[in-house]
Parts: C-alpha cells; structure tokens; sequence
C-alpha cells in the first residue's frame, strides 16, 4: 500500500514538473490569442528563452541573470512577432513559424560558436541553477503516514518557477475576468472596431499582450535549461510550445480548462518515461518509440473528435486595418 502510494505521488510529482513549462506556454498563448493575435512561434520564443538562460548562467553562473536573459530573449522575438503582424499586417502563422525556424537553427549554431561543445551549452554547476524551495516541517512530518509522504512529494523541493506558475494561473484568471486590461483584451480578440470607436489603441494593446507573451515563453524555456535541467541542448523543449497550443485549443482559451489539458499532455509524458524498459503482462517491453509517441497521439486524439467545437477569438488571425 506504502509503495503503491509512493509512485502515485512521484507520478503526480513528475506531471507537476513536466507541466510547468506547457502551462507557461500555454497562458502566454493565450493572452496574444485573446488579443487577436495568433502566435505559433510559442516553440521559437521557448528554445530562445532556454539557450540564452543557460548561456548567460554559464557565463555569470548567477541564475537569476539566467532567468532574465531568457525573459529579454522571449519579449524581443515577440516584439519582432508584433512588428510583422501589428504593425505591418503580415501574416500571423508565417511569422510564427520562421521564428521557429530561426531559432532552431540559430540557438545551438550560437551555443557551438561561444561554448565549443557540440551545439550545447556547458553543464550548469548547482549554484548556476534556479534553486528548488525547502518548505518547513519536511523532516517533522516524515514519518507521518499518508501526510508525510504528500508533503514530501507534491510540495516540498519544487524549483521557484514551479509556485510561481501556479500564482500566475490564478492572476491569469482575475486578470482576463475581472481587471479593466483583461476586459480590453478580450474585446480587442473579439471585437477590435468597438475598441477602436471607444478610442483605445488596438495595436498598444496586441503589442502588451506579446510583452505577457514573451515573458512566459522566456520564463518557460528558463526552467527547462536552468530549473528543471542543467544546461541547453539541441532542440530541448522537443515540441512543448506545440504541445501548449493544442492545450490551450482543448481549453477553449479558457484558464482552468487550459490548465487541465497541460497536466493531462504531461501525465501522459510523466507515464511514458516511466514505462520505457517495463515488462508489461501478456503484451512485454513496449518499443521506447511508441511509448515516446503517448503524448503526441493523445494531443491528436483530443483535438480530433473529442474537443467539441473549439471557437477561438473572432478577430484571432486577423491584422486590424483602422478605417481612414
């Protein structure tokens, strides 16, 4: 029973770490989509915020430097996003996607050229990392049954950027629900002629969604190479930012729902790992391939015939041209 409980509570513990960065992603992507902008580049922003994290911890082995040097990363693609799409109307998925494409191939061509290590940054030593909070009272409570183990595992060790996800869930929900910035970004995704009429800068606000944006795709890719990892390699967030949008797809742009989807997406990922090499009953050792597929073939299952009808933003997409 004790055993059992334990790798409940390490799968859970597994699915909270794994999420953090698809959630991050997710709620960034949906503050540029509720303000009408559709941002696919998700992935770029988060590899970028990841190398420059890392590469600056290396350099300055301070990982708060880090953290804001992939923050800068995230908020400078966006604003190369907004600049092409706000200001110049291009199209929203092109831009999304050559910022993927740049990035792809610019990070680890960057990180040969400074680090001389394969398209990698160095390891990242203990102090050079986003440190993990040691909450109060573990020790007293080891030995308590049931709670103890909990504590232990669900709360107690988790990297910074793990709690201050969850504090920007909730903002995220007050935010859009119930401030005067969350009510004019809803209606400039909705309706951004009305917005206009009560004399508000559509594109001011479409460019403050992206600053939102670029800070939590940075924050993102900055606890997958300095929190959760130790270092940046090649292609690290391996299709999270995509991962993120079909959360958000299946969440209907919606807080909680969009929550739900990430830690579904990151079960799934969490299970997968820990099933790699496990004899199964009657069916035996599972190829690692298809295993590594779980995630993926859930998202596309999701989104194919078990999401219902997803409406998103009526101006989403769509570059807004004032009437002269």
């Amino acid at each position: 029973m004790e055993d059992a409980l334990l790798l409940a509570l390490q799968l859970l513990g597994a699915t909270i770490r794994v999420a953090t960065p698809l959630v991050l992603a997710a709620f960034a992507g949906m503050y540029c989509e509720r303000a009408g902008v559709v941002d696919i580049g998700l992935e770029g922003k988060m590899l970028a915020g990841a190398f420059f994290s890392a590469a600056v911890a290396a350099a300055t082995l301070n990982p708060w430097l880090g953290l804001l040097a992939g923050i800068a990363a995230g908020v400078a693609l966006a604003m190369v996003h907004g600049f092409a799409c706000i200001t110049h109307n291009g199209n929203q998925v092109v831009s999304g996607m050559a910022i993927n494409i740049l990035v792809a191939g610019l990070a680890p061509t960057l990180a040969y050229a400074w680090f001389q290590q394969g398209g990698q940054t160095p390891l990242l030593p203990n102090q050079a990392r986003i440190p993990a909070v040691e909450l109060p009272g573990a020790d007293a409570l080891a030995g308590v049954p049931v709670l103890g183990p909990i504590y232990r595992e669900l709360f107690n060790g988790n990297n910074i950027l793990i709690w201050v996800t969850l504090v920007l869930v909730i903002a995220t929900h007050w935010v859009l629900y119930r401030s005067r910035f969350g009510l004019r970004l809803r209606a400039v995704g909705e309706n951004p002629a009305a917005v206009d009429t009560a004399g508000l800068s559509v594109a001011k606000l479409r460019y403050q969604a992206l600053i939102v944006t670029g800070v939590l795709t940075g924050m993102a890719g900055s606890y997958l190479s300095t929190g959760h990892g130790a270092g940046f390699v090649r292609d690290m967030t391996a299709g999270k930012g995509y991962l993120a949008l079909a959360a958000l797809i299946f969440g209907k742009w919606r807080p909680g729902p969009t929550l739900f989807a990430c830690l579904l997406f990151a079960f799934t990922d969490a299970v997968q790992v820990r099933l790699q090499g496990v004899v199964l009953p009657v069916i035996g050792v599972i190829p690692v391939q298809f295993i590594q597929m779980l995630p993926y073939v859930l998202t596309v299952l999701l989104l194919a015939g078990f999401v219902g009808k997803a409406i998103a933003p009526k101006a989403s997409g769509i570059p807004y041209v004032k009437e002269r």
